[in-house]
């Protein structure tokens, strides 16, 4: 499933323990126990059991706070994200060690996934929350306990069943606690699956082991030094989102092109292999009563791998690749359309929606015929038409973290801490099957079409020219990005009577370069480094914040919190185009951060309530993407840079005690996430090599792929071992993720020409103002959205003492009332409505297909649930 990998990890240093309570936190007993099960701050849907970085739910929980201790379960099953943040503004630590991701700022979940037991023990500050192991981000920061001798003492066996992504889950957890020798020892071992048969989403599966294994020995009285190891080897199979036609034509919202049948089997086409063993070395050092120091060294090597299948000279053999799509044959969108609406074109739709809805084998992957064109191509020496590539993207990561706690006295606490970081990103792309085929050559195929075969500009590698690629041979491209971190930081901690106060800052420094394995023709012959190392950005970074809490009495509370910010970029958006070339993004700067909030908090023997408010300023932010762009017929690498954002909403919390058992919650959010200004870009030309700059009108376009607003209401009942909770939750304003380039200014003329040459008067891009001006329409830049609705999910379950032990059990059912219209999100495409002559530029009339009509989404499961039976002793 993964390769093995030996990791040996050898240093000892001076360090940093959080200045959490020293107490070892109290593990919950009988109906505790069970309850807590719902206030997991990593809940199932964020354990790595859906997608990468990419679903970028934001964790955040604090007990003082009902929104925020509850919002990441309750909202789990939308990919709710915490104020709309990017997860790289959620900053993740173990043991005081930081473990964000450095190239792209975010953490991955499923570096823990499975370890559900382990990350019970949590620090947890909100963004402006004081606490003892950081400078809190933008959206919180979180410090999980990995120490053997706090997790709790004993053994824990839970089996699951359920009809999510995986099918069964076995999880054993044993646990020693500080034993009268002065060791503890601590161990974990999880497994997760499902098939292709038992998946939700047909074409699936999913192969997980996670480990976790750990021993602390206590020094004397004042040193304890412990080592823990884990890891998570897994392989899933992927759900590609989908167009409303490839939906109705599938008659289901679950519909996943990236599957088909081999000599009858399935075979999935997308297939994630994801493996990242860490070693944590932590030294506590008690220096005095009032003094404790901590230091963490970390050492991760992953390993993550994602297939797709791939053509070489041949049609997209995607089964919901546009032209095999009924609407590209008849326009179903505009009657007056007379082009794309004629009876040969009637026939032909007809033709292609019954093919398509006759079977399953019609809507999906042919990997027979594909073995077929292989095979056939064989006989004439052609390389192979259809391939199986891979995108590694592997990382060696070396982190220390130190933190010195000093209660400077009775109401006052100083923390201090250092943190210095080195990661080398290695990022390549492998063949995986040729599919049948006998040859394969590491050449540009895209740039064939401009230069003749002998022309250097074709070759991916001038160091190995017309390289003959076998499978598991590196192509295309080889880099290595190389990252350095280093930053200090410190936190003063006020209390005294009703006022808590604390400020805090932080500086430090990133560097950050390229280092080609590869020398590209294309970047060679404009001049361009694309082999070795290329130049070293270097960036200053830092920030403070400050906030309150005041106790106005009888249960009241004000915060108050205030904080500005400079960040580095992120090394995934610095490089213009790194699979090509060393050179950075145009006119990159570092990111401003200013973010404010206010809160009121009541809290009753009967009642307990919040409200905050809060606004986030961001200036001067870059981001990057990549995708073939119609206009120059050539895949295009996008930096978009000058960006202003703007984040700002409300949201509010409150638990009402009916009796001593039976509760009332609500909790919501009503928030505004979106750019604030129109956004520079530069697109590079892939085929050509060559820079284009543009303005790109993303004004007013929201984050996608997270509701914006939520709203929950909760019954809940507790007693006598029992625990029930009936929770509706109801999303709206989700957004999808918006194509820059369908708003570029050349594109947008572009489209207004193709729609004159078709005389389709509802596709106009511009209007004519009263002074003769042409004025741009708002809904020609207007983005998609999903459609958002209500879902009910219920939660049961009983604790029972045995004689030894106890025995738990637990039934989670989600979207009881089977709303599969609610869309979780997606994407626009960004292919363009009409065609473009390469040789003289000329716009053409629109296709028949309508890009912008076709945005690609993902729907929320239906009804789905998982059983928990647990025995702990």
């Amino acid at each position: 499933m993964q390769k093995k990998l030996k990791l040996a990890v050898m240093a000892l240093c001076i360090a940093p323990q959080a200045f959490a309570q020293t107490d070892v936190p109290k593990q919950p007993e009988g109906e505790e126990a069970i309850t807590s099960e719902q206030a997991f701050t990593f809940t199932e849907a964020q354990l790595g059991e859906d997608d990468d970085m990419s679903q970028n739910v934001t964790i955040i929980s604090s007990n003082q706070n009902i929104y925020a201790s509850q919002v990441g379960y309750l909202f789990s099953p939308m990919r709710f994200r915490y104020r709309a943040f990017n997860q790289k503004y959620n900053e993740i630590y173990i043991n005081g060690a930081p473990m964000n991701d450095m190239e792209s700022g975010q953490f991955r979940y499923s570096l823990v996934g499975g370890l559900n037991q382990q990350t019970r023990g949590v620090e947890n500050a909100l963004p402006f929350e004081g606490n003892n192991f950081s400078m809190a981000a933008m959206g919180g920061s979180n410090n999980y306990d990995f120490r053997p001798s706090h997790m709790a003492t004993g053994s824990r066996v839970t089996l699951s069943g359920a009809n999510r992504n995986y099918t069964l889950r076995g999880m054993f957890t044993h646990n020693t606690g500080l034993m009268p020798n002065g060791w503890a020892f601590s161990a974990n071992v999880t497994y997760r699956w499902a098939n292709m048969e038992t998946s939700y989403i047909k074409g699936t599966f999913y192969n997980s082991l996670s480990y976790f294994f750990g021993a602390e020995k206590k020094l004397g009285d004042n040193h304890s030094l412990s080592i823990v190891t884990w890891g998570n080897p897994t392989e899933r199979a992927g759900q590609g989102a989908a167009t409303e036609e490839s939906y109705w034509l599938a008659n289901s919202n679950y519909y996943n092109p990236y599957w088909g049948y081999q000599n009858g089997k399935k075979r999935n086409s997308r297939v994630v292999s994801d493996f990242a063993p860490t070693v944590l070395l932590t030294w506590d050092w008690n220096i005095s009563n009032r003094t404790k120091l901590t230091t963490a060294l970390t050492g991760r090597y992953s390993m993550y791998k994602s297939t797709k299948l791939s053509y070489n000279n041949s049609e997209n053999p995607q089964p919901d690749y546009w032209k095999n799509l009924p609407s590209s044959y008849y326009d179903v969108w505009y009657p007056e359309d007379e082009a794309g609406r004629t009876l040969a074109g009637y026939y032909d739709f007809y033709s292609a929606r019954t093919y398509m809805m006759g079977s399953d084998e019609a809507r999906q992957i042919k990997w027979d015929q594909l073995y077929y064109a292989n095979q056939t191509g064989n006989a004439t020496g052609r390389d192979a038409a259809y391939y199986v590539s891979a995108r590694n993207n592997n990382n060696l990561n070396l982190t220390l973290a130190s933190t010195l706690k000093t209660q400077l006295g009775k109401n006052t606490l100083w923390n201090t801490g250092i943190q210095l970081a080195t990661n080398k990103g290695m990022h390549y792309q492998t063949m995986e099957d040729l599919l049948g085929a006998n040859n394969f050559h590491n050449i540009n195929t895209y740039a064939l079409g401009n230069y003749p075969s002998s022309d250097p500009r074709v070759q991916y590698d001038l160091n190995n020219p017309n390289a003959q690629v076998k499978v598991g041979d590196r192509f295309a491209y080889d880099y290595n990005l190389l990252v350095r971190k280093a930053s200090a930081w410190t936190s003063l901690q006020y209390k005294k009577g009703a006022l808590a106060t604390f400020v805090a800052g932080r500086i430090g420094g990133v560097t950050m370069q390229r280092d080609g394995k590869m020398r590209n023709g294309i970047a060679e012959a404009l001049g361009q480094t694309s082999y070795g190392k290329g130049k070293t950005a270097k960036f200053l970074e830092g920030g403070g914040k400050a906030g309150l809490t005041y106790n106005l009495g009888a249960g009241n509370t004000i915060q108050l919190g205030v904080g500005y910010e400079v960040r580095a970029p992120q090394a995934q958006a610095a490089f213009i185009s790194p699979e090509v070339t060393n050179d950075f993004v145009h006119n990159l700067k570092n990111e401003k951060i200013f973010s404010a909030e206010a809160g009121y908090q009541l809290e009753t023997p009967w009642m307990k309530a919040n409200i905050n408010g809060y606004y986030s300023s961001l200036k001067d932010v870059t981001e990057w993407q990549q995708f073939f762009y119609d206009d120059i017929a050539s895949f295009s690498y996008v930096s978009m840079t000058d960006i202003k954002k703007a984040y700002y909403g409300l949201e509010w919390g409150l638990n009402f005690k009916i009796t001593p058992s039976f509760s009332i919650k609500t909790l919501g959010t009503i928030s505004e996430a979106k750019n604030t200004n129109n956004a520079n870009v530069v697109y590079m030309n892939s085929t050509e090599g060559q820079y284009y700059g543009d303005i790109v009108y993303n004004k007013d376009m929201r984050e996608g792929g997270t509701p914006l607003s939520a709203y929950n209401l909760t019954l809940s009942y507790h007693a006598g071992g029992w625990f029930i909770d009936v929770m509706g939750n109801y999303y709206d304003r989700i957004y999808l993720y918006y194509s820059p380039s369908y708003r570029y200014g050349t594109t947008l003329d572009n489209r207004q020409k193709s729609y004159e040459n078709s005389g389709i008067a509802a596709e106009q891009v511009y209007s004519t103002n009263a002074a003769g001006d042409k004025v741009l329409l708002n809904s020609a830049i207007a983005q998609e959205k999903g459609k958002g609705g209500f879902m009910l999910d219920l939660s049961i379950g009983k604790s029972i003492r045995l004689k030894k032990g106890m025995l738990s059990i637990n039934l989670m059912v989600t979207n009881v009332l089977n709303n599969q219209r609610i869309v979780t999100g997606g994407y626009e495409q960004s292919r363009s409505n009409y065609s473009v002559n390469s040789s003289t530029g000329e716009v053409g009339g629109t296709r028949t297909y309508k890009f912008d009509r076709n945005p690609k989404k993902y729907y929320a499961y239906g009804i789905n649930g998982m059983l928990n039976i647990g025995y702990r002793f």
